[in-house]
């Protein structure tokens, strides 16, 4: 087939790296502008971007698929299907009509769940035991399209944001592939959603990621991997904002919500509004995530100081 790519991120990059090595044709890379990035904000091309140049691709970047100019540089690709991975602009309706095959989407969710921007953090978040892949039929509506596949991948304890990205990133690249040559084969009518059954995964604030203490255990640590490494959670001690990185839950030691009840070389435990968590690194401020029971020591922490909000 004659594919138009369109993706941003590192987690599309995997999947136009697995259509590159396949007999398909990728026509056209779709990516976002360059933008500022790192302390001196010079600008920087997406990660597709990147691959795309490395690899000889042609390459657009428009600010909007809404005007005519653009859409008529796309049909003259004449290309049979576009995929989408967490591209980040709209596909407007002659767009979407546009290819043979139409528009199809790698999602990070089983959908209908976790529809929307963040569907991996919300997953883990909510303590979903699996997520998945599904490669969608893209419509006008949010992430609403006929399911042409699934693949499903199980949510360890331990998964943070990144490994999840990565086990999804993989999973998806699998799926496209698989569904492309599913299409060449015979046209797939898809699988309709079931709207009850539907959620909506919301971007990301970093306001999100301060720590509530007075939730449990579970939860806190729920959202110290979800949050791992975008935009990392964190907590304030000592008036400094102190990044958490990694902990887990062990046997309750009583405590006010928030409070450091135990250090030893295991960790910083502190109590929860419900159970206890052990706190295994953290990160001050310009410093590096060490361990814990280093950090308690260079920072001079004592059993009954507090975690707080603010």
């Amino acid at each position: 087939m004659k594919i138009i790519f369109a993706g941003t991120p590192h987690f599309a990059v995997t999947a136009l790296e697995a259509l590159f090595e396949t007999n398909h044709e990728i026509v056209a890379v779709l990516t976002q502008p360059d933008r500022p990035s790192g302390r001196g904000l010079q600008l920087a091309p997406s990660p597709v971007k990147q691959f795309a140049m490395a690899n000889n691709l042609t390459i657009l970047q428009p600010l909007t698929l809404k005007n005519t100019v653009i859409q008529q540089q796309l049909a003259a690709f004449n290309a049979e299907v576009i995929v989408v991975a967490a591209y980040g602009l709209i596909l407007p309706l002659p767009v979407l009509q546009m290819p043979k095959y139409g528009c199809l989407n790698i999602h990070a969710s089983l959908l209908p769940r976790w529809r929307g921007a963040a569907p991996i953090q919300r997953a883990i978040l909510a303590g979903d035991a699996e997520t998945g892949i599904t490669i969608m039929q893209m419509d006008e509506g949010l992430d609403t399209g006929k399911m042409l596949l699934k693949k499903t991948c199980k949510i360890n304890k331990i998964d943070t944001g990144q490994t999840l990205h990565d086990k999804l990133a993989k999973l998806g690249a699998q799926a496209i592939t698989e569904i492309l040559n599913i299409l060449k084969q015979s046209s797939s009518p898809g699988i309709v959603q079931d709207e009850t059954q539907a959620t909506y995964a919301a971007k990301l604030n970093k306001t999100e990621a301060v720590l509530n203490w007075m939730q449990s255990a579970e939860q806190i640590n729920r959202a110290i991997r979800a949050f791992n490494p975008v935009p990392g959670a964190y907590s304030y001690i000592n008036a400094t904002k102190i990044k958490i990185w990694q902990a887990c839950e062990v046997e309750e030691i009583k405590g006010a919500p928030g409070t450091i009840v135990e250090i030893n070389k295991k960790g910083i435990q502190v109590a929860c509004g419900e159970g206890t968590l052990n706190l295994e690194f953290l990160q001050k401020p310009n410093g590096k995530s060490i361990s814990s029971f280093e950090f308690s020591k260079g920072f001079k922490l004592n059993i009954g100081d507090c975690f707080t909000a603010l």
